[in-house]
Order: C-alpha cells, then structure tokens, then sequence
C-alpha cells in the first residue's frame, strides 16, 4: 500500500502507547490521520501534534462507533488504513477461596463479559464498519483497497493466572484474523495482527522501577521492554507489504510467560 497524504486511517486507542506510536508513524508518512479514543484531553493533544482529528469514542457502543467514523470521515475522507488498540486487561481468578474465612467466590460473569466486549468485540465492532466503508474505495494500483491492524497480545497464547478473560478475548482476536482476511480477500482489503509482549506503556508507567526492570530481565532479548516504536514499526510493516495477510505475529523478544 502506497502511503501519502491521499490516505486516511483510523487508529483505535491512538492517544497513548502502542496506538499513539502508530499514529505518529502513519502521520509521518503523509497519512490524515483519525484516533478514536476515550482520554479525551489526550487524544486532542495527540491530534494537534500530528495535525489529525480527534474522536472521542467507546468501542463498546455502536451508535459512539458510527459517529467517530462519520467524523473522521468529514474531515479526511474514508480511511484506508485501520489500526485497532483500543482495549483493557483485569486479572481475576476463575475460582479462588480467601486466606481470612476460607470462603470461595468465583470470576464475576459481568467482568468476564466487559472484557470480552471491549477487547473482542470492540475490535469487531470496528473492523467491520470500517471494511464496509473501504469496499466503496478504488482500489490502489497494487490492488489494495484497505489494510487492517489488530492488536492481541502474548496471552492469547500463554495467559497467566488471573487472566481467564484477557486471554480470552485476546484469543478472539487472533482467532477471526484469518477469517476475516479471507471474507474481504475478493475486496483487497488486508487483515493481521500484532501480538505483543510486555512493552512500555502507560499501562506500566505507574510500576516502580524495580518491579519494571525485573520485567525486562525477564525477556530472553533483548533484555528489556518492548518500545511502542516497535510496535508501529511491525504495524506500518503490515500496512505497506501487500503480501502481508491473514497473519498473527508475535512481537516479544522470544518470551513465554510462565504461570504468573
């Protein structure tokens, strides 16, 4: 996919971390970019550094959806390019008993399901109006008519205690990648996606140093945090290669999370 100011993208969660990163790349590229965010003072500062339109959306409701892309359709036209990364995390036990009484309480169902519905559903939600909207672009000369990024993580693949429903949805994510690239092949829009291991973002901006540095040592190599750069660098990747498709990467420094 050819990338310049006559392209427009979408990136979900695009005001901090691994989104902010990519906006920032797209941007640097020429691509009008639009974040759809629910950090509403961030995400303005985030548009106005890159010279972008800020949306402030929730993922989880389809009527928020509908009005940031009518938004950021207004201002840039229909995007081409799609970059999901809006998402959350919880850790709660399946079933767990107390060390005070001995009671036992299980993972509550409505925690289980807001999981779910941000990070999988959420990116679903998404995807499919966003394909709907590339289907009515010419295609470019290589073919392409739209490029989607999804973000799941490591834990699709070796969740640890407590993340049940993390995994789960992440799981999702990387389970409708390769569907959804084959229901929109015919159209020349292109779907992968990122699965990331542990990187600095803001998520971890509030851990002590030790407990950090003791994170990033655990990471076969490079020993250290993954920097949301590289994230937007794997994703730009996935965006320009034409003959990336229907892909789930792991990008993590060659971990395997243990049990905890």
């Amino acid at each position: 996919m050819k990338l310049d100011n006559t392209v427009a993208a979408v990136v979900t969660g695009g005001a901090s971390g691994l989104g902010a990163a990519t906006a920032r790349a797209l941007a640097a590229k020429g691509v009008k970019v639009a974040i759809f965010d629910l950090q509403a003072e961030k995400g303005e500062t985030m548009a106005a550094e890159i010279g972008g339109v800020f949306c402030e959306v929730n993922v989880m409701d389809d009527a928020s959806v509908d009005a940031g892309f009518a938004k950021a359709r207004a201002a840039h036209g229909q995007e081409r390019i799609l970059v999901n990364c809006a998402g959350t995390g919880n850790a709660i036990k399946t079933a767990s008993r107390s060390k005070e009484d001995g009671s036992v309480k299980h993972f509550p169902l409505d925690a289980f399901n807001w999981i779910i519905q941000i990070n999988l559903v959420g990116t679903f939600r998404c995807i499919a109006k966003s394909a709907a909207g590339m289907m009515t672009l010419d295609p470019q000369e290589d073919g392409d008519r739209g490029a989607i990024v999804n973000t799941a993580s490591v834990a699709a693949e070796d969740g640890q205690i407590g993340q049940a429903a993390y995994s789960a949805s992440k799981a999702g994510v990387v389970g409708m990648t390769l569907p959804i690239a084959r229901d929109l092949s015919s159209e020349g829009i292109r779907v992968n996606t990122i699965l990331p291991g542990i990187f600095n973002t803001p998520l971890l901006a509030a851990a002590p140093q030790p407990v950090k540095d003791a994170l990033g040592a655990s990471v076969p190599y490079p020993k250290r945090l993954g920097d949301p750069v590289e994230y937007a660098n794997l994703a730009m990747c996935m965006i320009e290669n034409g003959y990336f498709n229907g892909e789930d990467v792991r990008l993590d420094g060659a971990i395997r999370m243990a049990p905890r």
